[in-house]
């Protein structure tokens, strides 16, 4: 695990979000790693080797719910948690539940809730259930 907490691949499309994200995290102690779509996302994955990736939903390309298909889809990448950091409507709620995403945080959110979802994601440590399916977790509000 890189950086003291851990690595984070955060994966949006606004310059600004991926900063504000980027300062937030850095400045709690975990490394952080930018991409600006699910393209990029799934090009630098097996490089960075994350132990978190966030997603927006609404990018050019590859949105963060096909982005998150993709990660589950493949071996090297099922296992890593995700989190989707959007809007949160009920449809990329539930589209991101069907895709495998671990945890949502609704945008705007508070700088604390961005930090404790992480590190709840980087901490977890429970195996995943007999069927091998992922339920679909909730830092902040789920609403949006």
């Amino acid at each position: 695990m890189s950086g003291a907490y851990g690595r984070v691949l955060v994966v949006d499309d606004n310059k600004v979000i991926r900063q504000l994200i980027r300062v937030n995290l850095e400045l709690e102690g975990f490394e952080v790693v930018t991409a600006a779509d699910g393209v990029e996302c799934l090009d630098l994955v097996h490089e960075v080797r994350p132990d978190v990736i966030t997603l927006d939903v609404v990018m050019p390309r590859l949105d963060g719910v096909q982005t998150a298909a993709r990660l589950r889809a493949d071996p090297r990448t099922g296992h890593l948690p995700v989190a989707v950091i959007s809007a949160c409507t009920p449809y990329e709620v539930d589209s991101g539940s069907a895709a495998g995403v671990d945890a949502f945080l609704a945008k705007p959110f508070e700088p604390s809730e961005l930090v404790r979802m992480v590190r709840r994601l980087v901490d977890r440590e429970s195996p995943l259930p007999l069927d091998g399916r992922r339920g679909a977790g909730t830092a902040g509000s789920a609403a949006g």
